[in-house]
C-alpha cells in the first residue's frame, strides 16, 4: 500500500461507545496512523458548550472547520499508508462542510441509546438528543450511502467486544484493507495521540490492553434496562435511528 494513496478511513461513533478501544485497536496496526476527534475544539467554539477541559481542547486543536478538514485530508503522520481517524457524530454541526467525507471510508461504530445514556450520565450530567449523537449518525450513513450506491460498514459495539477477531476481520473487508491479530491487543496507558481530554474520560481504556466481553450490566437489554423518565424520553426519541442503523450492521465473519 505505501506506493498508492493513503487510505483515510473516518469512524463515526456517538459518546460512551467503545470508539478509543476503537482507535487503540487500529493504532496497534504497524501501518496505520490514529487521530483522536479532530472536530472536538470546532465543536465546542461554535455551539459555546460546556464540557468537561473546554478550555484545555479548544487550546489543543484548530477551531476553524475548514482547518480540520485541511487536517484530516491532508498528510497522514509518520507516513502511514492508513489513517485511523476517530469522529464523534454530534461534532460534526449542520454548518460544517461535509464534502470532504467523498475522500474518506467512512464506517459508523454503534450502541443501544439506553446504554449511551446510561454511562454518558456517569460523566455529565446534562444530556440531551442531540449530544448522543444517534441523529446525526443516521444523517452521516444515509448521505454516505445515497453517494455510494450501497450502506457504508456499520458495526455494533458489543460485536466487538464479544467476537473482537471476527467482527474486526468483516469491518477490514469491508473497508478494503487487511485484518491483522495486532488489531486484538495494545499496551495499557496514554498516547500521545490521545486528546486532551483524555483525564475526563479514558480512565477504564487506559487501563484495557484488549477488548473485553461487555460487562453484564451493558448487556441488559433496552427492554429492561431502567432509565429515569427523562432519559428514557431521550432514549426512545433515539431508538428509530439506532434501528436503521443497527439493521446494516456487519456480523462476525464466521
Amino acid at each position: 500500500m505505501s506506493d498508492t494513496a493513503p487510505i483515510r478511513i473516518a469512524m463515526w461513533s456517538g459518546p460512551r461507545n467503545i470508539s478509543t478501544a476503537m482507535m487503540r485497536s487500529f493504532g496497534a496496526r504497524p501501518d496505520t496512523a490514529v487521530i483522536d476527534e479532530p472536530f472536538y475544539a470546532a465543536y465546542l467554539t461554535e455551539t459555546g458548550r460546556d464540557h468537561p477541559m473546554r478550555d484545555e481542547v479548544i487550546a489543543s486543536q484548530p477551531c476553524d472547520c475548514h482547518d480540520v478538514v485541511t487536517q484530516v485530508l491532508g498528510p497522514v503522520p509518520a507516513g502511514k499508508p492508513i489513517w485511523y481517524q476517530k469522529h464523534m457524530t454530534h461534532h460534526m454541526l449542520p454548518s460544517f462542510e461535509r464534502e470532504w467525507l467523498a475522500n474518506v471510508r467512512n464506517a459508523f461504530l454503534i450502541r443501544d441509546p439506553a446504554a449511551v445514556l446510561a454511562s454518558y450520565v456517569q460523566k455529565r450530567e446534562a444530556v440531551e438528543l442531540a449530544d448522543i449523537g444517534i441523529v446525526q449518525q443516521r444523517e452521516l450513513f444515509e448521505r454516505e450511502a445515497e453517494r455510494l450506491g450501497a450502506a457504508p460498514p456499520v458495526v455494533e459495539g458489543d460485536d466487538v467486544l464479544s467476537d473482537p477477531a471476527e467482527t474486526l476481520a468483516a469491518l477490514c473487508a469491508a473497508l478494503g484493507i487487511p485484518y491483522t491479530d495486532a488489531m486484538l491487543s495494545w499496551p495499557a496507558g496514554r498516547r500521545d495521540t490521545d486528546g486532551v481530554w483524555a483525564p475526563a474520560w479514558y480512565h477504564a481504556v487506559e487501563q484495557s490492553t484488549c477488548f473485553s466481553p461487555p460487562p453484564a450490566s451493558a448487556r441488559v437489554s433496552s427492554a429492561d434496562r431502567k432509565l429515569p423518565d427523562n432519559l428514557q424520553r431521550i432514549a426512545d426519541e433515539a431508538r428509530p435511528h439506532y434501528e436503521v442503523l443497527r439493521s446494516h450492521r456487519l456480523t462476525p465473519r464466521r
